[in-house]
């Protein structure tokens, strides 16, 4: 299983994991370069949308997948944005737009009741129709600072403060951030599974 569809055509997860995966020497390739659009996440959790898209990538492109669901939960929100955390601010709403959203949305909520995570779930499939799908999944903590900073990473990274930093996330070097961001770390979780089930030599 050397050959990949990124199930995603978001440029940012792209870069992500596509450094993720270097050294594990895929040939990755994404939807929008085999011409499959995206299908449309109507699942109500990280897991069932990272199923579908990794499914739906499969079957079209008769190829194994890969494909990552993940958003912001805010506590102050009650766990919003959550899964609509890429349509925050509406369907086609840019990274810019969603942004603006969760900053009014928090307008006045103190320092310390701004506690918010990343979450991502990671499936993997053989196929389109592959019963048991690999499933991993990473939480990075942290909290949502009142102003934007930074212009590294994407989506909501300018505003969300990892725990123990001063320093957004989109302040972060790359590399610092693939270390320990939720998608590392469910990546990392998810090529353990794929070493302990065969499908790669163990890392």
């Amino acid at each position: 299983m050397k050959r990949l569809v990124l199930a995603s055509s978001n440029p940012g997860k792209l870069r992500e994991l596509g450094a993720l995966l270097a050294p594990l020497q895929f040939e990755l390739v994404s939807l929008a370069a085999l011409g499959i659009p995206s299908p449309p996440e109507t699942g109500t959790t990280f897991l069932a949308n990272a199923v579908l898209k990794a499914r739906h990538a499969a079957a079209h492109a008769r190829l194994p997948a890969l494909a990552d669901d993940s958003g912001l939960e805010v506590d102050a929100l009650g766990g919003r944005p959550g899964v609509w955390s890429a349509r925050f601010a509406g369907e086609g709403a840019s990274d810019a737009d969603n942004l603006r959203r969760l900053l009014s949305e928090l307008d006045g909520v103190p320092e310390g009741e701004r506690q918010a995570r990343y979450q991502c779930v990671i499936a993997c499939v053989r196929a389109g129709d592959d019963p048991a799908p690999l499933i991993a999944s990473g939480t990075w903590e942290g909290h949502i600072a009142h102003l934007p900073a930074g212009s590294g990473g994407f989506g909501y990274d300018p505003v969300f403060v990892p725990s123990g930093q001063a320093l957004t996330a989109a302040q972060l070097p790359a590399a610092d951030k693939n270390a320990v961001s939720h998608r590392a770390q469910a990546l990392r979780a998810l090529v353990a599974g794929l070493a302990s089930e065969g499908y790669i030599a163990a890392p």
